[in-house]
């Protein structure tokens, strides 16, 4: 069976998950939607058998639709949502799932009456169903740690530069970051309890650019997260800073990866083990696939994200941001260097979390 699917929004992620349920079985795309006519124009060359609509409504309610993939920013998101919602459709949501917390909160609440009707809400926390975090939940559990104690996650890269967008979003800790928040909190299989965050202004933009919180779990396990967009903007040869380490009272598992192959380094009481696998990237094929699989057995996919997941999440990223704005944030670099790393990124064709220069390329 192949379920007719909607998508919302032809930027970067948008064509993205075209990409992705053209390859999949279960799925024809019958409607994209985008407001730019560069993105439309574009959305007719590489899905030809769908209806490009000039109307976003259509797109979200129409008859001939199953699934509804929402790739717009945040601040439309909680509208989108309650259409497609009100027209019995299931949603694929990219994160955070709006653009404040008691928004988000309230469509908490709608997913679960969703459910109750029989419909089936998602959002891509696309951490939560990576092969290598998987893997290090089930070294936990194996007891190869012993008694999981420390979490210690590090994300940077040269990524998104302040005032390219996503503004909706919030700064990077949120944008990016809650996807680490959400992380350490499935990690440890359990709520956060206390956090103290420390923030820097890079470049002197009003928003904070890099960000490291640590504290404790109401499990008693610690953690430290640090995020930031932040790492080598300017040099020659671009690379990132990305890990997961588990330190347990006996043994340890760290994760790395290069974007193309994860790495997990077991030393574990009894096994040492390296476990090397593809990335993945955003698991994309993934959750449409979770999805798929609900749709057909009527049974939630145990591992597809929750409205929740995404939603506390996001709650919590921004409570660090708080936090670390109630202390000394400084502010190094200028704005004229920001300019000129905003000037390189624009040039770049290969590069990390670049848009797209011209809707009318991919």
């Amino acid at each position: 069976m192949q379920f007719r699917v909607s998508i919302i929004g032809f930027g970067r992620m948008g064509r993205c998950y075209l990409r992705t349920f053209q390859q999949s079985p279960h799925y024809r795309v019958t409607h994209i939607f985008d407001p730019s006519p560069d993105c439309r124009e574009l959305a007719a060359r590489q899905a030809p058998e769908a209806c490009i609509d000039t109307d976003e409504t259509a797109a979200l309610v129409s008859a001939d639709i199953d699934v509804v993939c929402l790739c717009a920013l945040a601040d439309v998101r909680k509208r989108q949502i309650e259409q497609a919602v009100a027209a019995g459709k299931h949603v694929i949501t990219e994160k955070p799932i709006a653009d404040t917390v008691e928004r988000e909160r309230e469509l908490v609440a709608l997913a679960e009456e969703a459910a109750s009707k029989g419909l089936f809400l998602t959002v891509n926390m696309y951490l939560l169903n990576s092969w290598y975090h998987h893997e290090m939940r089930r070294i936990v559990d194996s007891g190869e740690l012993g008694e999981l104690a420390i979490m210690r996650i590090c994300h940077m890269t040269p990524g998104l530069a302040p005032g390219e967008g996503h503004e909706a979003e919030g700064p990077s800790f949120h944008d990016c970051g809650m996807h680490y928040v959400g992380l350490a909190r499935f990690l440890a299989q359990s709520e956060y309890n206390t956090w103290h965050a420390q923030a820097l202004r890079m470049w002197s933009w009003k928003d904070p650019w890099w960000l490291q919180a640590h504290g404790t779990m109401q499990n008693g396990i610690v953690f430290d997260i640090t995020q930031g967009f932040v790492y080598g903007q300017m040099s020659k040869d671009q690379t990132h800073n990305s890990y997961v380490e588990l330190i347990g009272t006996q043994g340890f598992c760290h994760m790395t990866h290069d974007f193309k192959t994860a790495v997990i380094d077991l030393r574990g009481v009894n096994v040492t083990e390296r476990i090397e696998r593809p990335h993945g990237g955003k698991n994309i094929d993934v959750i449409v696939e979770q999805m798929a699989q609900s749709i057909s057995s009527g049974q939630r996919h145990p591992d597809m994200p929750r409205f929740s997941d995404s939603a506390i999440a996001s709650e919590m990223a921004w409570r660090m941001l708080d936090d670390a704005r109630q202390h000394e944030m400084p502010a190094i670099g200028t704005l004229d260097e920001l300019e000129a790393i905003r000037e390189r990124r624009r040039n770049l064709k290969d590069g990390y979390g670049l848009l797209p220069r011209n809707n009318k390329n991919v």
